[in-house]
């Protein structure tokens, strides 16, 4: 990877996605490019100068100079902040995605010598046995998202995403305009380590591609399960303790003060590998004693992206197996 010179001319450096590249290699002659995209990672937009000594024709002259990174075929680390075209001229705000973990079934693991601020997925039954006796004053169900093997309720514990606008400055009553919303988003996971659920259609989803990196993407769409639902909207009347906005899942409480769009909710399935063997978390994982059992710990991140917008976030996610 390196740096194009941006300072002459301008210089377009495209690379195919690696779903493109299997396409083109059919050799059928159906390959063409219909969808493509722009990004700038790049860029920092702190270095505009509206005050700048020279005048207005040197206020936007650093940005634009700025060295541009060559295309490259790794799709974890290219256009993490992807450009978009919107109609409407005079928007004061545009949707974020957020995590919601308003509810103990949606909120990271607790902090303890296992880690806190990511979510947890006991990946077998010894694990999640021992992981059960060992937590006072709680049961499992109350902290961790359960992987597939654990015998207990897919539908307890899982990640929640909430999209919209986060401020208070636009009454939340209103509806996000339809430009703004997303009705698809995309879920991105190491397929060597999970797979993704429908906590809410209670099925397993099935990923419309996996690349030469062994990650699989799931793209997941309004009225196609139930992955994506409308959020609530009116004030935030609901909390952790209390009782959730009308029209809002009884399990959960809306956290955007804005006009709010689509929410994202899925669990987390511990793999076969994972289940059966030890062998990934000896190669890339580590250990740590809990409760003075030790487990073997195996860290990633889930990347979920809004498809309409490309806002995008990176979900911390632990997965844990008993030290037999």
């Amino acid at each position: 990877m390196g740096f194009l010179d941006n300072s002459g001319d301008i210089i377009l450096d495209a690379v195919l996605t690696d779903a493109g590249r299997k396409r083109m290699a059919r050799g059928d002659g159906t390959f063409k490019v219909t969808k493509y995209a722009f990004g700038d990672d790049e860029i920092d937009y702190g270095k505009y100068q509206p005050n700048h000594d020279s005048g207005s024709a040197y206020y936007d002259l650093e940005i634009l100079q700025t060295p541009v990174l060559e295309a490259f075929t790794n799709n974890r680390s290219s256009l993490k902040r992807k450009l978009i075209s919107l109609t409407n001229n005079n928007l004061l705000f545009l949707p974020v995605i957020l995590l919601n973990q308003c509810k103990s079934e949606t909120s990271f693991a607790p902090s303890s010598s296992l880690g806190g601020g990511v979510f947890m997925v006991s990946t077998d039954q010894s694990t999640n046995n021992r992981l059960d006796t060992t937590v006072a004053g709680m049961t499992l169900a109350d902290q961790y998202i359960n992987g597939i093997a654990l015998g207990t309720s897919l539908a307890a514990n899982h990640i929640r995403t909430d999209q919209g606008l986060n401020t208070n400055k636009l009454d939340a009553t209103f509806a996000l305009s339809t430009e703004l919303k997303e009705q698809q988003y995309l879920i991105q996971i190491d397929n060597r380590l999970g797979a993704i659920y429908d906590v809410v259609g209670g099925a397993p989803g099935s990923p419309a591609f996996i690349d030469d990196d062994q990650i699989a993407s799931y793209y997941v769409t309004m009225n196609v399960g139930k992955y994506v639902q409308n959020c609530a909207t009116g004030p935030l009347t609901g909390d952790a303790g209390g009782q959730a906005p009308v029209g809002c899942p009884t399990d959960a409480a809306e956290i955007l003060p804005g006009p709010r769009g689509t929410q994202l909710r899925f669990a987390i399935l511990a793999s076969n590998n994972l289940k059966s063997s030890t062998f990934l978390f000896t190669t890339m994982g580590s250990t740590a004693t809990f409760q003075s059992t030790t487990y073997l710990i195996l860290d990633t991140t889930i990347k979920v992206t809004g498809v309409t917008t490309g806002y995008s976030i990176n979900i911390p996610v632990r997965f844990v197996k008993l030290n037999d």
